[in-house]
C-alpha cells in the first residue's frame, strides 16, 4: 500500500456504509483524515456504525441530514448505491464539493497494476476469466470490486507483484478522479439503470469514465460489434484493442474458421471451450485479449477456457434431475441478460422469471421466448410477464409466490430433456435483498426437490 498524505487532517464525509463505506471510513481514518460517517440505518440496528465508533470515528445515523453540508467537509466518499438525486448529494454537487467512490481511494493507494472491467452485461464472467487466466500463469492476480472484496480493501494488501482485476459498475465510475487502469474493458452497452442515471447519455459517460485518464501507454479492449462503442472509443487516448464474435479482426480478438484468434495468432478451437452460450463468447474474447496483453502463455489460457464452466448465478448449472437440467441465472436482472441465457439453449425451457417492477415493458424479450414451453412467474412483474408470454404464444403460464415455490412447480410442468432456467429479467429487490440471495434460494430449492423425489 502506498503511503499518501493528501488526506491528512482533511474533513471527509463517508456517506452510506455497507461494505464499501466501512472500508473507506477505516482507511481514511488510518490515512489521518477527520472522518464523519453518515448512514441511513439507525445506530442501534447498525453494527457497522457501532464498530466505526469504537475506532474513534464520528458516526451520524438514522437519516441523511442536508445540514451536514454546513460542517465544512472537503470531500465526500459516497456509497455507489446512493443516487445523485439524494438531497444531501445534490446539495454537495451544487456546492462544488468533490464526490468520489472508494474505487478512487483504491487506485490512489494501490501499488499493483489494475485491469478494470465494465459494461452492461458480462462483467463478472469476464473478470473471473481474467483472474483465472492470470492465476493459471502464476501472475498473482487479486480480484476485487463488485465481484467480491471491496477494491480499497484489496488495494491495501496489493504489491507491485500483483495485478488487481476489478469489476466496476457505472455507479462506481461516476465517482472517480485520477483512476487509471492499465487495461480497461468495455464488454457492451445497453440501456440499464436509467432509474439511477436518469438518461442514456449520463449512463454512457459513467461507463466511459473507465478510460478517461488512460494514456497511449494503456489499453482499451472494446466490443467491435457495437458501433456506438467503437465510436465512443475514439474519445480514448489508450490503444484500442477490438474484439468481435461476428467478423475476423486482425488487430484484436475474434473467431476465424472456428478458432479463437488474437492478433492473428490461433489460441484455441472453439469446440474446446467449456463455457456455453454465444453471449459468453464476447466475454471469452475480451478476457483472452487482456490475458495476452499481460503476457499470459496460450497454454494457460487454453487450460482455463477448456475447464471453466461459469460463475455462480450466471447461467450456472445446478443439477440434473430425471433428465431435467436446472440452471441458475439469477444475475439476469434485465431483459438483455435473460435473452442471452435463453438463446444459449436449444432444448425446451421452463422459464422462472419476475421481480422488481422498474416501470419498463418486456416486449424485447419476446423473440427469445421461442423455446419456452412454460412460464413460472413471481414478484411485482408477474402480470406484465404473463402478457408477454401470451403474446409469444406460450400456453402454460403459472403464478407462484416466490422462487422456492417456483422450483417444484417448474419440475411438475417439465418433461425429460427440458431445461429449467431461473433467469428473472428483473432485479430481486421486491422480494430478496440481492440477486445472490435469490439464486441461493433457487439452488436450495433444487436440492430440496432432489431429496423429496429420492433421486
Amino acid at each position: 500500500m502506498k503511503t499518501i498524505n493528501k488526506y491528512h487532517y482533511k474533513k471527509i464525509l463517508v456517506l452510506g456504509l455497507a461494505k464499501s463505506g466501512v472500508v473507506a471510513a477505516s482507511l481514511l481514518h488510518q490515512l489521518g483524515a477527520f472522518v464523519t460517517v453518515n448512514d441511513y440505518k439507525p445506530f442501534e440496528e447498525n453494527p457497522d456504525a457501532q464498530g466505526l465508533l469504537e475506532q474513534g470515528i464520528k458516526v451520524i445515523c438514522g437519516s441523511h441530514p442536508v445540514e451536514l453540508l454546513d460542517e465544512g467537509f472537503e470531500l465526500i466518499v459516497k456509497n455507489p448505491g446512493i443516487p445523485y438525486s439524494n438531497p444531501l448529494v445534490r446539495g454537495a454537487v451544487e456546492m462544488g464539493l468533490p464526490i468520489i467512490t472508494e474505487v478512487e481511494l483504491a487506485y490512489q493507494i494501490a501499488e499493483a497494476d489494475m485491469i478494470g472491467i465494465t459494461g452492461t452485461n458480462g462483467k463478472t464472467t469476464t473478470t473471473t476469466l481474467i483472474y483465472e487466466m492470470l492465476k493459471q500463469a502464476a501472475k498473482h492476480p487479486l480480484i476485487a470490486g463488485n465481484i467480491g472484496t471491496v477494491a480499497s480493501e484489496v488495494a491495501q494488501i496489493a504489491t507491485a507483484d500483483n495485478t488487481m482485476v476489478v469489476e466496476l459498475s457505472s455507479f462506481q465510475l461516476m465517482g472517480i478522479d485520477t483512476f487509471r487502469p492499465h487495461i480497461a474493458i468495455l464488454t457492451n452497452l445497453y440501456e440499464a439503470h436509467l432509474d439511477y442515471h436518469k438518461s442514456w447519455n449520463e449512463y454512457v459517460q459513467a461507463k466511459m469514465n473507465i478510460t478517461k485518464k488512460q494514456t497511449a501507454d494503456d489499453y482499451l479492449i472494446v466490443n467491435a460489434d457495437q458501433e456506438v462503442l467503437m465510436n465512443l472509443a475514439q474519445e480514448s487516448a489508450a490503444q484500442i484493442i477490438p474484439f468481435s464474435t461476428k467478423r475476423y479482426i486482425e488487430n484484436g480478438a475474434s473467431i476465424k474458421n472456428g478458432k479463437l484468434m488474437f492478433l492473428g495468432e490461433e489460441i484455441i478451437d472453439r469446440s474446446e471451450i467449456a463455457l456455453p452460450g454465444a453471449h459468453n463468447l464476447e466475454n471469452i474474447l475480451a478476457a483472452t485479449a487482456a490475458a495476452k496483453l499481460k503476457e499470459v502463455d496460450n497454454c494457460d489460457i487454453v487450460s482455463v477456457l477448456s475447464t471453466f464452466t461459469g460463475v455462480k448465478h450466471r447461467t450456472q448449472f445446478v443439477s440434473e434431475l430425471h433428465e431435467r437440467k436446472f440452471y441458475n441465472d439469477s444475475k439476469a436482472t434485465n431483459i438483455l441478460a435473460a435473452s442471452s441465457a435463453l438463446n444459449a439453449f436449444n432444448q425446451p425451457i421452463i422459464l422462472l422469471a419476475g421481480g422488481l417492477d422498474r416501470g419498463n415493458g418486456f416486449e424485447d424479450l419476446i423473440p427469445s421466448l421461442s423455446k419456452v414451453k412454460a412460464l413460472v412467474l413471481f414478484g411485482q412483474t408477474a402480470n406484465k410477464l404473463e402478457e408477454i408470454g401470451k403474446k409469444a404464444g406460450i400456453q402454460t403460464i403459472v403464478h407462484v409466490d416466490n422462487v422456492e415455490e417456483a422450483v417444484p412447480t417448474a419440475y411438475e410442468l417439465s418433461d425429460r430433456g427440458d431445461v429449467i432456467l431461473l433467469s428473472p429479467a428483473c432485479a430481486s429487490w421486491d422480494q430478496y435483498k440481492t440477486f445472490e440471495v435469490r439464486g441461493d434460494i433457487f439452488i436450495e430449492a433444487v436440492h430440496k426437490l432432489e431429496k423429496s423425489k429420492n433421486f
